[in-house]
């Protein structure tokens, strides 16, 4: 089954016409910038660009988001316009776009794409997956069994949460060496760690790829490992989703 996902984030959107079956791409990628401020009317109006960049029209849409769905309300907004709390992505979206759209959390469609064709696959036991961008994503499997909505990257932390110290966009925004940073993450991992005792914990997002750069800064007494889908896992996650949605 072709399905479009459509990854949204805090600082771009990302497309692409998926086969749920196969895990592969069947078109070129396609991504735009998110809007500043990003209202529900300024993301609806760059979806549309999407679907008509990919002459979608009537066909089934996955995407994910960055809050707390339930449903296909979103419950939260942290790295989205506030407007989006309570939102009903998927009636109010699908309506506009003309599609049937299913919306899940960010993290929780790249986790679920990780866990298919990456490196999660038949893993047993606890798995966390992180996105390290914006701000911090995660997603828990349990046996290859999902635990949505989860929100590590709010942990407290200091005078705020992890996201603030520990994310990519922490990293740019405070200017910080690799080995700073860096030991900003082991701390914030091994927090994690404390908490939940995973099996495996894959790290994901656009930083993966620097992996080689910080990686000696960590140390966590259960294997760490970049994931394998980069920045594709999101499209891709979401896309499956939808495609079990009866």
């Amino acid at each position: 089954m072709e399905i479009l996902g459509i990854d949204v984030g805090g600082t771009g959107i990302k497309a692409n016409i998926v086969d749920t079956e196969t895990g592969m791409f069947t078109a070129e990628k396609f991504k735009i910038k998110t809007p500043l401020p990003a209202t529900p009317e300024a993301v609806i109006e760059g979806l549309q660009s999407i679907v008509q960049h990919f002459d979608w029209q009537g066909k089934k849409i996955g995407m994910g988001f960055p809050a707390v769905i339930k449903d296909g309300v979103s419950l939260t907004a942290t790295n989205i316009d506030a407007q989006f709390i309570g939102y009903n992505i998927n009636k109010l979206f699908g309506k506009a776009l003309r599609c049937e759209l299913s919306a899940v959390n960010d993290a929780d469609a790249a986790g679920v794409a990780e866990m298919s064709f990456g490196k999660g696959k038949d893993v047993k036991g606890l798995v966390i997956f992180l996105t390290l961008g914006t701000g911090i994503g995660s997603a828990l499997f349990y046996n290859g069994q999902l635990l949505s909505n989860t929100e590590l990257g709010h942990l407290k932390y200091k005078k705020s949460i992890f996201e603030k110290y520990a994310s990519n966009s922490a990293r740019e925004r405070l200017k910080l060496s690799w080995k700073k940073w860096g030991g900003e993450l082991n701390v914030y991992l091994n927090h994690v760690y404390m908490l939940l005792n995973p099996d495996l914990i894959l790290i994901g997002g656009g930083v993966s790829k620097h992996f080689d750069m910080y990686k000696k800064f960590i140390d966590v007494p259960v294997q760490v490992d970049t994931a394998s889908l980069l920045n594709d896992a999101g499209i891709l996650g979401s896309a499956m989703i939808a495609s079990r949605v009866k």
